[in-house]
């Protein structure tokens, strides 16, 4: 096949840049604001940033096979010292490419490490004092010419061939078969001459290839396919080397073209980075390149407009299409205060955005590279089909050689016969379709769901993503909204009613940030009361707050406060202010009222519990918040298990213990989560966009702040490993059948090449299906 090729053994970091890559480190929360009240709400919060160590890169020599084709192995971490060059090579879009750049580059003065990406077509090379001459002279060499890319955010994209000599290739191939059925002789000077110029126009790049394949001794498809058609040709067979020939080539144009919209992807989401941007200069704006705006500086946005860079909004009001970041259809309505992200689309407002993020750092940004990150993710599958790859193409062409030796020695076949059928198994021993199936299928798999606002860090987490059999959510800010609300006020004065209790529980609250008490002013606020004037306002750490209104004591706090306010003990034992999120009204020793503050369900979490427990799902809820909370939480959301009052060693036992069930996917911030997350098989961060932290801790991370795109991640990732397992079966299958054929003595060196082609060609368009819409 066209693609198919020798393994590199370089190292493939995709969206490596000209200049040393920072190292991205996840912002630490802010401190929580301490109210004077106890009111209970401690949620445990365990801020440990588990930063896992790189993976083991892993050597692999596929003798045939393009495992890079659309993805690539993670590379080491580049040299200390070292300064990368991004070097364009159009002509390189598979490891048979990299392995003779590494050969060409091998031992070269001041070259320390060779990076990969063959689905960008760039390769990037660590150096500290090489000369960019050399390397470029040295890759020319192996025919493939090399560019110094200074602006990484361009993907190459190489200028399609002429079209005319493949179709002439083809139609002289077929007219030498169309004499030699007339009757003509395969030696004859009109078959042959017709069969040869075919071979000029279509095989001209194989050859070349076949060429330096072999000076740099590299069992590949290219040198492979080159030996097949000499020694076609040696035997006589002038047009069935040149239908060979043509199919190959074919073969190459056809893949070339598929694979291109895998890579797609990348290139889709550099569409979305806006170039320009207009800057406040003095009293006017000017539009200058966005790449060279600095943080703190103010940019406009006018109506239609993507935003430039990251920021938060100084002045205007308008909706923001979010699709590019989250995958939300609907437009988000935006003021002063609020955040917005770089590739987004303004709506019908004009706005000035204070510039938080550079280009580079942008979440956009970080979301491209994570992508391309992804796409060098090997799934356990894709090792796998690797290593076999390895082991099969040399088995296959060792078995040829016996195979044309030994068939004739044992009187099965006639010397001449049996050379052509090893031929035959010499074009076989390319497991193209095979090694091609695997990134084709989950290159496409994490672009649809990168679009769709779920970010998997590569095939490694969607593998894990469809082996999860149990679910664990994290309660606050998961599960429900993370805002406390008040949800019940009981009067204990029969002179009182709940608006007048909320009065003067509001008035209270009138200056505190708590979140409890907010919950209270928000309810005042949603009833339109007004509030009291409170005098000699007090805050007392751990208890409460302490006013006057219309010349009374009144206090709202816990027990403590309440006794202080000369309630009596009686009064105080039991009832709803012994709860988590529950305050006490007092008045000069009289308790007027207790109030209840609790978090509330997401509106779409009964659905998506729902949803995944149609899928099989064992869910439960894991939290260190008040256990009773906790359990009434989950019950409302329709989970039966649920454990509170967890610290955070408390959460990685529970998840080992659900690990007995099946793979465990956690569900949270991916902040107070971390722990938890890696100590499962899968940690999922929910809200993604506002967190760097989350980017970076979670295998899998929901741009949205949305629990329904868990069933659709899960549903997406199954959908996404059968396909892979059907085009590999489907591959080998091929290959089977004419591997039979061909030791049967009944295939042919066109019809084993016409196979691979079609295989190939299969589990390309197969793995296409998967940049689809994703559906539950």
């Amino acid at each position: 096949m066209g693609n198919c090729c020798q393994h590199d053994d370089g190292a493939c970091q995709n969206g490596a840049t000209l200049s040393p890559l920072p190292q991205r480190h996840g912002q630490a929360p802010d401190d929580a604001h301490h109210h004077g009240h106890e009111h209970g709400h401690a949620h445990e919060h365990d801020h440990h940033h588990q930063h896992e160590p790189a993976a083991a890169h892993e050597h692999t020599h596929d003798a045939c096979g393009c495992d890079a084709a659309a993805s690539v192995i993670p590379a080491a971490a580049p040299p200390a010292g070292s300064l990368p060059w991004r070097l364009a090579i159009p002509a390189m879009d598979c490891p048979t490419e990299g392995r003779m750049v590494e050969k060409a580059l091998h031992g070269m003065a001041g070259v320390l490490q060779l990076d990969f990406n063959y689905i960008e077509r760039t390769l990037i090379v660590h150096q500290q004092g090489a000369s960019l001459a050399a390397v470029q002279q040295a890759l020319a060499t192996t025919g493939l010419a090399a560019e110094l890319q200074r602006d990484a955010a361009n993907v190459a994209v190489p200028a399609r061939p002429a079209r005319w000599p493949l179709l002439a290739s083809g139609a002289l191939a077929l007219l030498a078969e169309a004499l030699v059925f007339a009757g003509q002789a395969e030696t004859g000077w009109p078959v042959v001459a017709l069969a040869a110029v075919s071979m000029l126009l279509g095989g001209h790049g194989t050859a070349r290839k076949g060429w330096y394949a072999l000076k740099s001794r590299s069992l590949n498809i290219y040198f492979l396919m080159s030996l097949a058609v000499a020694g076609a040709m040696l035997l006589g067979q002038w047009p069935e080397a040149a239908m060979v020939l043509f199919l190959f080539a074919l073969s190459e144009r056809l893949e070339a073209m598929s694979l291109a919209r895998a890579g797609a992807a990348v290139r889709a989401l550099m569409a979305l980075k806006p170039e320009l941007a207009w800057v406040q200069q003095g009293e006017g704006w000017q539009q200058v390149a966005a790449g060279s705006v600095t943080v703190g500086r103010m940019v406009r946005v006018r109506p239609g407009e993507r935003v430039p860079l990251d920021g938060r909004i100084a002045s205007g009001h308008s909706d923001f299409d979010e699709a590019a970041i989250n995958g939300e259809s609907l437009p988000l309505a935006k003021g002063p205060g609020d955040t917005v992200f770089a590739g987004t689309i303004n709506g019908a407002g004009l706005v000035t955005v204070q510039v938080t993020a550079s280009a580079d750092g942008s979440l956009l940004a970080r979301i491209i590279e994570r992508v391309r990150d992804a796409q060098a993710g090997k799934a356990a599958t894709q090792r796998f089909i690797d290593r076999f790859a390895a082991v099969y193409t040399p088995l296959v062409v060792a078995l040829a050689v016996l195979f044309a030796i030994g068939a004739p020695l044992a009187g099965w076949l006639p010397w001449q016969q049996a050379l052509y059928q090893a031929l035959v198994l010499l074009v076989i021993a390319c497991p193209c379709a095979l090694v091609i199936a695997t990134p084709v299928t989950l290159v496409s798999a994490l672009s649809a769901a990168a679009r769709h606002g779920m970010l998997i860090k590569g095939g490694a987490a969607l593998e894990t993503a469809a082996r999860v059999r149990v679910v664990a959510l994290d309660k606050t800010g998961t599960l429900t909204r993370g805002q406390p609300a008040l949800a019940d006020i009981r009067c204990l004065d029969a002179a009182l009613d709940q608006r007048s209790a909320l009065q003067l529980a509001a008035s209270l609250e009138a200056h505190s940030t708590h979140p409890l008490a907010r919950a209270v002013l928000q309810a005042a606020q949603k009833q339109g009361i007004a509030l009291l004037p409170a005098e000699a306002l007090q805050e007392l750490a751990g208890e409460g707050v302490i006013a006057s209104i219309g010349g009374v004591r009144h206090g709202l706090g816990n027990a403590r406060l309440a006794a202080r306010l000369g309630v009596n003990e009686a009064a105080l034992a039991g009832g709803e202010h012994a709860q988590r999120g529950g305050m006490l009204l007092c008045r000069d020793g009289q308790l007027l009222a207790a109030l209840q503050v609790a978090d509330s369900l997401r509106p779409e979490a009964q659905a998506t519990v729902a949803a995944l427990q149609r899928q099989g799902m064992r869910l439960m809820v894991l939290s260190g918040d008040h256990a009773a909370e906790v359990a009434r939480m989950a019950a409302a959301a329709g989970i039966a298990d649920a454990a509170g009052a967890l610290l955070p060693e408390d959460k990685l036992a529970s998840i080992r213990t659900l690990g007995r069930h099946g793979a465990v996917a956690m569900v949270g911030d991916g902040v107070n989560d971390a722990p938890a997350m890696a100590q499962a098989e899968l940690g999922i961060a929910m809200g993604a966009a506002g967190s760097d932290v989350a980017l970076e801790t979670a295998q899998v991370a929901l741009m949205e702040d949305r629990l329904d795109k868990l069933p659709q991640l899960f549903a997406h990732a199954r959908r996404s490993m059968a396909l892979l397992r059907a085009n590999i079966v489907l591959a080998l299958a091929i290959k089977l059948v004419f591997f039979v054929l061909a030791l049967a003595g009944v295939a042919s060196l066109w019809m084993a090449v016409f196979a691979d082609v079609g295989a190939s060609l299969l589990v390309i368009f197969n793995g296409l299906r998967l940049a689809r819409p994703i559906k539950e």
